[in-house]
């Protein structure tokens, strides 16, 4: 994928370095910008945005505003290459949410490697969740590699929500994504709270939710905690008559009103020994296998495939 970088600058000679310093990466590309012409450039998201402050005939505080202020580009990080290495004049740059400033002293070299930097910790972070925060699939494999390469015997929580989809054909998207966060707060907490355990919590996406404890991590009370706490929390994402009659009604497809439960949690938990599973996948598969068990309770509940005996 292409990672496309704005170099705001009224010379040519940064953007022509660069070009040459990345001419054998050509995932990147670099596209000079005139201050005058920013407007008409923010219509677009770049990967990055450079501020040439030396050669610009704009005054850096106004820039750096007018990008924060562009409702597509309020995230899009911006590095400048500062006129000056006055603190004071520094910090009224990073005071407009800029996160990178570097004097224009530095070597190309320098340079060269911030940029690949940036990109790098960019590529990183957007696999993590926007909504919980949390690592996404790709850690989640990483984690579960590096478990199985260790030849460790350890646990892993599958968990996602029950009736989520009528809840959010009653009450919308937005409230949705509330009880999803709610739910990723509640697991990172029960998860967190162990005590010298080397523990892991992950969103695959969606309602989707896994954790990985350690062998010793008694798995019957972290589900049960996690259960008892999200059964109470939730409930304050109800109205008063949906939460006294215990479910909602859901008008389908054909006009027909159909009765849903509340929204509950499940929990499918897998012992992995070391002797048992050669790969994730195959962890995976098991998982999805006790998660649907859980399922076939009504209300909030767990179901544990143990190790097997050897």
């Amino acid at each position: 994928m292409f990672k496309e970088i704005y170099i705001i600058d009224c010379e040519n000679e940064l953007v022509m370095m660069l070009r040459e310093k990345f001419e054998k990466q050509r995932v990147f590309k670099f596209k000079n910008i005139k201050p005058c012409n920013l407007d008409i450039a923010l219509k677009g998201i770049p990967d990055l945005i450079i501020i040439n402050e030396k050669s610009i005939d704009t005054e850096i505080i106004e820039l750096c505003q007018k990008i924060r202020q562009n409702d597509d580009n309020t995230i899009t990080p911006v590095l400048v290459i500062s006129s000056t290495d006055d603190e004071e004049h520094k910090l009224s740059i990073m005071k407009n949410h800029i996160e990178y400033i570097v004097p224009d002293t530095v070597s190309n070299e320098y340079l060269y490697y911030t940029i690949k930097n940036i990109i790098r910790l960019l590529s990183i972070n957007r696999t993590v969740s926007p909504l919980t925060g949390l690592p996404g699939n790709v850690q989640i494999l990483a984690e579960l590699k590096k478990r199985l390469l260790r030849k460790e015997t350890f646990q892993v929580l599958y968990l996602d929500l029950d009736n989520f989809k009528a809840y959010n054909d009653v009450y919308g998207f937005l409230k949705g994504d509330e009880i999803i966060k709610l739910t990723a707060k509640i697991i990172t907490k029960n998860v967190h709270a162990l005590e010298e355990a080397d523990v892991f919590v992950g969103h695959i996406g969606g309602d989707d939710f896994v954790a990985i404890v350690d062998e010793n991590v008694d798995h019957d009370k972290i589900c049960q905690n996690i259960i008892a706490e999200f059964d109470k929390e939730v409930l304050k994402y109800f109205n008063d008559t949906d939460v006294e009659q215990g479910y909602i009604e859901v008008c389908n497809r054909k006009g027909i009103i159909e009765e849903f439960p509340l929204t509950s949690i499940s929990i499918g938990v897998v012992v992995a020994d070391k002797k048992r599973f050669a790969n994730i996948l195959e962890i995976g598969e098991v998982g999805a296998q006790v998660k649907h068990l859980a399922k076939t309770t009504n209300g909030s509940s767990y179901a544990i495939n143990r190790r097997e005996e050897y």
